[in-house]
């Protein structure tokens, strides 16, 4: 996934400092993290056809979505949804970055059909 934020270092200390996302590798330009099983490059460049925005959505599965939205609040990011618990069963909390992507943090209890092991 490549983001071309509109302001490359607010977004890139949004990831790295208050998401707190490990950095896989940097180049002149951009910023690499990783998140879980892929990738989130913040690059600072923009794209001449880029168009009006993001419409999709971030998913990144955590452990313990109480313990991320603690942390969220605690750094000042504002929450678009609070946790729930959604009627597929998942626990999900919103929020946005700088240039407001939306970020789905979810949390697979263990009791949920993604756990089961069907081989």
């Amino acid at each position: 996934m490549i983001l071309r934020p509109v302001d490359y270092a607010t977004t890139l200390a949004f990831y790295r400092d208050t998401l707190g996302l490990a950095i896989s590798r940097e180049y002149p330009g951009g910023t690499v993290f990783f998140a879980g099983q892929t990738l989130i490059e913040v690059a600072g460049h923009h794209a001449d056809d880029a168009g009006s925005g993001f419409s999709g959505a971030i998913w990144l599965q955590v452990r313990d979505v109480a313990a991320v939205e603690a942390g969220v609040r605690a750094a000042d990011v504002e929450i678009v949804r609070a946790a729930q618990t959604e009627p597929w069963g998942l626990v999900e909390m919103w929020i946005a970055d700088p240039d407001g992507v939306p970020i789905v943090f979810v949390e697979v209890p263990p009791n949920h059909p993604l756990r089961r092991d069907l081989r």
